[in-house]
């Protein structure tokens, strides 16, 4: 199953940052996010903070196709995106309009091993 990375940031501001991860906290989570990723077949979901800088983690089926997971939000998925976006800020070098910028896997301990081993 596929692995995509995608990088954000969150506004610096300390109030703001509390507020996007209650926001994530199971009891928050919209159930139509559960439910639109669910229906895309997305696996498993992790974002990770360091700082204001957020990193996403998603096992998705082949065939997943999205160079911005936000970009195809519709209907009450779009809401949530648009909430996001109070807490949110593009990286400097994101394309415009680009909330999550993919990320390139530069290194793999697994696939170096096998690479290496007879």
């Amino acid at each position: 199953m596929p692995r995509l990375y995608f990088a954000l940031d969150l506004k610096d501001d300390v109030a703001l940052i509390a507020e996007y991860e209650r926001w994530h906290r199971p009891e928050c989570i919209w159930p139509e996010v559960l439910a639109a990723l669910s229906a895309a077949g997305v696996t498993e979901l992790e974002i990770l903070r360091c700082g204001n800088r957020l990193m996403m983690v998603m096992d998705v089926p082949p065939g997943f196709v999205t160079a911005d997971p936000a970009a195809a939000a519709t209907g009450r998925l779009a809401q949530w995106e648009e909430l996001m976006w109070r807490f949110q800020q593009a990286l400097p070098f994101a394309e415009p309009a680009q909330k999550w910028v993919p990320m390139q896997r530069i290194f793999s301990l697994l696939e170096t091993r096998r690479r290496q081993s007879p």
